[in-house]
């Protein structure tokens, strides 16, 4: 027989089917044809998109993956439709453990971090899988390289990977409710041995990150916020808020390949990624206006010309509202509603 759930159990129920339904009542906007702009994870393979990176090769493609031990595949999706055009299977790097960031070096490779680890440091070392970027989108299996990872103050879990566009150096941040670090790999990473990763930074919860395609700024992003931090000599700067949108769970960000706008991404199923403006950056690839709205108004905020990321009234909160933390706290307040109507009802009864 069934043990019959706590009365903290059965609460919770209701909040998070209220949590799932507020949150597939806002998908991303469907592609326009345009590069580059929201789009929405169409394959149904793709289920824990937990890192995004924007092809150095590919106009308007995206790399991904899934966390947990969903093998060694690695997906390239079209922007425009939402579409995978490739799926890449790794081989030679053994059975992956925990996926969760990738990146692309200035040698044009694909760097893969299996680097979870949802205990804290149950494992003694993670791994850096790396192969270059296919000059042709389509269906392949290629050999790539494993790289053995641990750090010099102990095992720890961590879902962002971020390689450096100019100097190709290799960096983790690290995932922990007291706030996490930021690890930088040696100069060059090498098989074989042990790649040991030094705390350079202390940074806040994070779920992903990836530098500007300059290397000047880092970008890190939490479940309900984003900061982008200045970045010189392998060091955080000054950090200022980004206008993150609330998505179901956010587990990914990169730059667009012109550095024009962050894409922001979510896990799921059908799972939505979302475009918000660099103030001052490029306008979208395509161009144009879309519906009546002008170029680069879809999923995002103004832009003043300042040459950094939106930022609205505070971390997580943009410019419309669109999506964003306005909505978290809309939900937040509704789940709480709820919980106490029923605690009180049960209390009555």
């Amino acid at each position: 027989m069934r043990p019959y759930p706590s009365r903290p159990a059965r609460l919770a129920v209701p909040a998070a089917a209220l949590l799932l339904l507020l949150g597939a009542a806002c998908p991303a906007v469907a592609a326009d044809g345009d590069p580059d702009r929201d789009f929405t994870i169409e394959d149904s393979r793709i289920t824990e998109s937990s890192g995004l990176a924007a092809s150095r090769l590919h106009p308007g493609v995206y790399w991904t993956h899934n966390d947990s031990d969903d093998g060694p595949y690695v997906f390239a999706v079209d922007s425009r439709t939402g579409k995978t055009v490739a799926t890449i299977t790794m081989r030679g790097v053994g059975e992956p453990r925990d996926v969760e960031g990738i990146s692309i070096g200035p040698d044009g490779d694909i760097y893969v971090g299996d680097i979870g680890d949802n205990l804290d440091g149950t494992w003694s070392h993670v791994w850096i899988y790396r192969f270059p970027e296919p000059k042709v989108l389509r269906d392949a299996t290629v050999t790539a390289t494993q790289y053995d990872v641990k750090y010099a103050d102990g095992a720890r879990n961590a879902e962002a990977l971020m390689v450096h566009p100019t100097t190709g150096r290799v960096y983790i941040a690290s995932k922990n409710e007291d706030g996490g670090g930021l690890y930088e790999g040696p100069a060059k990473l090498t098989a074989g041995a042990t790649n040991t990763f030094r705390r350079v930074g202390e940074v806040p919860w994070v779920t992903d990150g990836a530098f500007s395609p300059d290397g000047g700024s880092l970008v890190l992003r939490s479940y309900f916020s984003a900061r982008v931090y200045d970045f010189e000599d392998g060091r955080l700067g000054e950090s200022r808020s980004v206008a993150a949108p609330f998505q179901r769970q956010a587990e990914s960000v990169t730059y667009t390949a012109d550095g024009s706008a962050l894409m922001f991404g979510s896990e799921g199923a059908g799972s939505g990624v979302v475009r918000v403006e660099i103030e001052g950056g490029a306008k979208p690839s395509g161009g144009g206006e879309e519906k009546g709205k002008p170029s680069g108004s879809s999923g995002s905020s103004g832009s003043s010309g300042s040459g950094t990321p939106s930022s609205g009234a505070g971390d997580g909160q943009d410019g419309d509202g669109k999506g964003s933390v306005g909505l978290g706290a809309v939900i937040i307040v509704g789940v709480g509603a709820l919980w106490f109507a029923l605690r009180r009802k049960r209390g009555q009864g």
